[in-house]
């Protein structure tokens, strides 16, 4: 990964709110087929108090990734979106911006972190493992009714 690409938490009041958000759109586009696409509803989504973005900023201004999480209770927290774009992959941009926010969900106290992720895309998988998720279930038809989806889960120790 490169040393001045760098993992920033999405600041509502910040100059470049409407910036970034535009760019997140963009990918979000790219990335997601229309129907698992949060492009339309993001502004809404990023209104709600228990939700957080994380999105990795390049040295030059450039917006290679980001990551959307929720905590809809005290005691689990879900990463709802990580996504980096094509031409990034496979450089670490996917674990840093995940590693983040696994660790925004554990400042919130939580027990469990979850996310959904088509097993056939192998390289999430991995990564998901890699940082100690588990399959729990395998959901049919989660996604469309060709595709599927593992629901997955890091727990925390207790402390």
């Amino acid at each position: 990964m490169e040393s001045e690409a760098v993992v920033v938490e999405l600041q509502r009041n910040s100059k470049d709110f409407a910036k970034i958000v535009e760019e997140i759109v963009k990918l979000e586009k790219k990335i997601f087929p229309k129907h698992e696409s949060l492009a339309r509803s993001f502004d809404e989504e990023l209104r709600k108090n228990n939700t957080g973005l994380l999105y990795m900023m390049d040295a030059h201004g450039e917006v290679v990734g980001y990551a959307m999480y929720c905590w809809p209770s005290s005691l689990s927290a879900s990463i709802t979106k990580l996504a980096v774009k094509a031409s990034r992959r496979r450089q670490g941009h996917g674990e840093a911006l995940l590693k983040a926010a696994i660790q925004k969900c554990r400042t919130r106290n939580v027990h469990r972190v979850s996310l959904h992720v088509d097993p056939l895309r192998i390289p999430a998988m991995g990564l998901y493992k890699k940082l100690g998720f588990q399959v729990d279930s395998l959901i049919k038809c989660y996604y469309s009714p060709d595709r599927d989806a593992n629901r997955m889960f890091l727990d925390f120790a207790s402390s």
